[in-house]
């Protein structure tokens, strides 16, 4: 096991602390970059500007939060606003969350796929088509289900990220996983009836 990070000496302006708090958290940080972002130069580019802010906010960072939290909401909020340049219509992270952001309004159609074999459940197309689903959320959904399903964060720490209640984030997640299960079916009935 190595010896955690030294938020002291991180405070103290300790360089080789620095690098070994950028190197243990990086691969996190750019895979959830990568994930919100879908561009390897986008990902690049937050996780260096989220080291940065790290870097200068450090000495205003009270421990009340992980190390790791605090990162991940810093990430999250370059990304989110990354998108919301591009896309001046998605919504903020501290928007209330309703049908507008993508859900249908209608009866969902559930298809039950308990009976499919595990190969064609498990293979790479369904990988891929579950990537391009979670790719489609809205990103105040998205950026909840990377958080707590993908990355792992409890509920409390990704409140703690996205700046939320527990009680929205637990909403938002439900709301996500409906939306994919609602596409994952889509694409299950479309296979069961042999459509391509």
């Amino acid at each position: 096991m190595t010896e955690p990070i030294s938020l002291e000496a991180l405070k103290a302006g300790d360089k080789a602390e620095f690098a070994r708090f950028v190197e243990t958290h990086s691969p996190a940080i750019y895979r959830l970059a990568l994930r919100m972002l879908n561009n390897p130069q986008d990902a690049e580019d937050i996780l260096q500007e989220t080291f940065i802010k790290a870097y200068q906010n450090l000495p205003r960072f009270d421990g009340r939060s992980k190390l790791s939290t605090w990162l991940y909401r810093i990430a999250t909020n370059e990304a989110l606003m990354l998108i919301r340049r591009r896309k001046p219509e998605a919504l903020s992270v501290d928007a209330p969350v309703s049908n507008g952001e993508g859900l249908a309004q209608e009866a969902l159609e559930i298809v039950d796929w308990s009976h499919m074999p595990e190969e064609s459940l498990l293979s790479d197309e369904v990988r891929r088509y579950l990537r391009q689903a979670i790719d489609r959320l809205p990103p105040t959904l998205k950026a909840v289900f990377l958080l707590r399903e993908i990355e792992g964060l409890s509920t409390r720490e990704t409140a703690e990220v996205l700046g939320l209640s527990e009680a929205a984030v637990k909403t938002r997640l439900s709301r996500a996983r409906l939306a994919l299960r609602e596409r994952l079916s889509v694409y299950y009935r479309d296979r069961l009836e042999g459509k391509p």
